[in-house]
């Protein structure tokens, strides 16, 4: 991190800016000139805070010995779920994606896992019989699989935040839920392949409005075929990251079912929520996906007023505070890429890499396609070290 002391000074700041303006001048372009980036800018109030005594263990110190108890993802997106469970010690057999970008991101990261999804497959577990019969040759998959279902079921018909993107009077803008045809239904395709192949142990992850939308009805009429199966289901649970050591505020909805006589209790949560400097002070140095947006003089100059947890509202960007777990990392829509937050220290929007941090992604992890597509698939996934938490509970309480 480029310390204050390397900063510009606020008059020479000013000065930079005020002659983009006046000259309608690119100001990376100038930057580039006296050879600085946007991080050599400051914020009117750049206040130092202590920091010291704040712990924080990214994922990479977690990683616990391989055990092999053998998981298969569902919906696995950007791959979250599959790193926690990796990190714990698990053994990921294979993933279950729609997306064709989100198979390229899982491909380069996990090159010997088997990848259910474009361009060799459809991954939409709609085709539920051609997907099973693809576990079954492929895998050898049988009944009853002694691991792991886990899968957050697409989460658009459910979430508050993805719905409000559109205008009020947009068919899209009220959360549909389980009426939604096109996805509400898919927790339901999910739920068929845990009865087909009747796993030890289930997890699905999604958003609190899961449960919210119609007072858990929906959900209940749902997991009905799996407690007749004879599984121990746990209520649903939201819990927030900033519980679990993710630097990010992110509320989630688990739930968590196991075949025999011991039923899951959930991890216990840390005593305080973890702050995200860690992420800001951390280097990054020479890793993927770290490449900033290049903006203009005007931008900066409405940045450079905000002082920490203050919102840009045209922008509709927030400059972190450094001392609390960052604000939600937002996926966006399939046609545009997530939103991201102002860096605590310099008036910038974060990367992707950063906002990778915030999820608790390792920095080896590789994010293909376009800048916005990478955010998307940030934004969307489960925090890795969420993830972590929750399956190195399963192991120890369900399989050793």
């Amino acid at each position: 991190m480029i310390q204050v002391k390397e900063k510009l000074t606020l008059k020479e700041q000013n000065a930079l800016l005020k002659k983009c303006l006046n000259k309608d001048l690119d100001l990376n372009l100038e930057l580039q000139k006296l050879g600085l980036t946007y991080d050599n800018l400051r914020y009117k109030d750049n206040s130092n805070f202590s920091t010291n005594n704040i712990p924080y263990k990214g994922i990479e110190e977690h990683k616990q010995i391989h055990h092999g108890v053998p998981t298969i993802s569902f919906f696995s997106g950007a791959g979250g779920l599959d790193i926690g469970f990796e990190y714990a010690g698990f053994q990921n057999l294979a993933s279950v994606e729609i997306n064709e970008l989100f198979c390229e991101t899982l491909q380069y990261n996990f090159p010997n896992q088997l990848i259910i999804g474009p361009p060799t497959y459809s991954g939409d577990l709609k085709d539920r019989e051609i997907i099973a019969g693809v576990l079954k040759k492929k895998l050898g998959i049988k009944s009853p699989f002694n691991g792991v279902f886990h899968g957050g079921p697409p989460c658009q018909p459910f979430s508050i935040a993805s719905n409000q993107r559109f205008a009020k009077k947009d068919d899209n803008f009220k959360r549909k839920g389980f009426e939604d045809k096109d996805k509400g239904n898919l927790l339901d395709d999910y739920i068929w392949f845990i009865t087909q192949f009747k796993p030890k142990v289930f997890l699905i992850e999604n958003v609190p409005g899961l449960y919210e939308i119609d007072k858990g009805k929906g959900l209940a009429n749902s997991l009905e075929p799996l407690k007749k199966l004879g599984y121990k289901i746990t209520p649903p649970q939201v819990v927030n990251a900033a519980d679990y050591g993710v630097p990010q505020k992110r509320l989630r909805l688990i739930i968590v079912g196991s075949r025999g006589k011991k039923q899951f209790e959930l991890p216990n949560i840390d005593i305080a929520q973890t702050p995200c400097f860690n992420v800001f002070e951390k280097p990054i140095l020479n890793h993927e996906n770290h490449i900033t947006r290049e903006h203009t003089a005007q931008s900066v100059i409405r940045y450079m007023e905000l002082n920490y947890g203050q919102r840009d509202h045209l922008g509709r960007v927030d400059r972190l505070n450094p001392l609390l777990p960052s604000k939600t990392v937002i996926a966006g829509g399939t046609k545009g890429g997530g939103r991201s937050h102002l860096h605590p220290y310099s008036p910038r929007t974060i990367s992707v890499r950063e906002s990778a941090r915030l999820q608790s992604f390792p920095d080896d992890y590789v994010f293909i396609g376009p800048s916005a597509r990478q955010f998307t698939q940030v934004g969307n996934a489960v925090p890795p070290l969420l993830a972590f938490k929750f399956a190195s509970q399963i192991y120890k309480q369900i399989f050793k």
